[in-house]
């Protein structure tokens, strides 16, 4: 049964910089945590995700555990997959990659063991990422204020449940701030108060109760952090990380940012300018811009080609154009013309534009666009 088995804590590393640096956050600041760390591989990664993988071993001690799909096929994941497909490649409409590759495995490791799954998405973002359809499976998001999932924050602002939340109030919170505490229990959600408003009111009285209301409920809910025997130390966080704080963890614990962000100069007429892979995942991602697949032609021209072999007549990885189309002198020349003219609108829409790396990708859009079990 659940309620006897041992809560597992997980933490999945993607590649990306906010996986790992959240990685290194939990080992610097809740050390006795069990933590297991585990990467899904579907084999088509870059050198520079696997090289980050490493570093991180280095820093925390112990091994990632390396997830695989298909582990007795002689082919990588992809493309073991993309057989058993007849062919049929991934696309933004049909994402069998990250569900088969990476979701698909997550639950096969943990199986029906209750789970704590730590999530690295930031204080400065506004996005949920996986949960899982599993009651078994509980996300936590360390970096953010609320560090609930919002499933279980329905549950707790529930109005069926004001009562129970209530007398909760009174036998929990300090007498200083109970009667505030009560009013913005009591008030029930509608056209007056929305939930987020609500929310936000409970935060502002003090995030440790309000972790503590949120544990209570976990625990009668039947979530996955009621079969902890110790405390749940969390509940007394009040860290909020955004992505300045997300580079300082990398750079300050010498695991390093990884590599595929590293700005790289090329010159259009007599214009220089920078570009880089602003994302982790396959280095055929569907999710990539323009100008991304520039850099991988021009600094992986190997891989680039290996990423042609798989378009056909019907499908290309970047949209209106095949790669080949993409790859010919004229277009990339058009794609960094273009690329350059977007940074100057944007350079003029904001602020002067730094050259540091943490700016160029707090300027860019596109880093909250993907699917969250790759890039987080």
């Amino acid at each position: 049964m659940l309620e006897n088995k041992k809560v597992r804590h997980v933490l999945g590393i993607s590649g990306g910089k906010d996986s790992a640096a959240l990685a290194i956050y939990m080992k610097d600041h809740y050390p006795d945590l069990d933590i297991e760390y585990y990467t899904a591989d579907t084999g088509k990664e870059l050198d520079e995700t696997y090289q980050l993988i490493r570093n991180l071993e280095a820093y925390l001690g112990k091994e990632i555990i390396k997830l695989k799909a298909f582990d007795d096929s002689v082919e990588t994941p992809f493309d073991h997959k993309m057989k058993t497909l007849g062919g049929f490649l991934p696309n933004t409409l049909n994402r069998w990659c990250t569900k088969s590759l990476k979701l698909d495995v997550f639950e096969d490791f943990v199986g029906d063991d209750p789970v704590i799954s730590y999530v690295g998405i930031r204080g400065d973002e506004h996005r949920e990422g996986y949960i899982s359809n599993k009651s078994t499976i509980q996300s936590i998001y360390p970096f953010r204020e609320n560090i609930w999932s919002s499933d279980l924050v329905t549950k707790i602002l529930d109005n069926k449940k004001i009562n129970d939340r209530l007398v909760w109030a009174e036998e929990n919170i300090s007498s200083d701030k109970l009667f505030r505490f009560l009013e913005v229990l009591g008030r029930p959600i509608g056209e007056l108060l929305t939930k987020d408003a609500k929310l936000e009111q409970l935060i502002n009285l003090g995030i440790s109760d309000y972790n503590r209301l949120a544990l209570h409920v976990a625990k009668i809910e039947g979530y996955p952090i009621g079969n902890m025997k110790e405390d749940f130390p969390l509940v007394e966080n009040t860290d909020v990380l955004v992505l300045k704080d997300i580079f300082l963890l990398l750079e300050n614990s010498g695991v390093g940012i990884p590599a595929y962000y590293k700005e790289i100069e090329f010159e259009v007429d007599g214009e220089i300018a920078t570009y880089n892979r602003s994302r982790s995942g396959c280095f055929f991602c569907f999710f990539q811009q323009k100008i991304e697949w520039v850099w991988l032609l021009e600094q992986h021209p190997n891989l680039f080609a290996q990423a042609m072999e798989y378009e056909r007549g019907d499908f290309s990885w970047s949209q209106d154009e095949s790669l080949e189309e993409l790859s010919r002198p004229e277009r990339v020349l058009q794609i960094k013309r273009e690329y350059i003219k977007r940074q100057k609108r944007l350079q003029n829409l904001n602020k002067p534009k730094s050259s540091k790396l943490m700016d160029i990708l707090m300027d860019a859009p596109e880093e909250e666009i993907g699917c969250a079990s790759c890039f987080i």
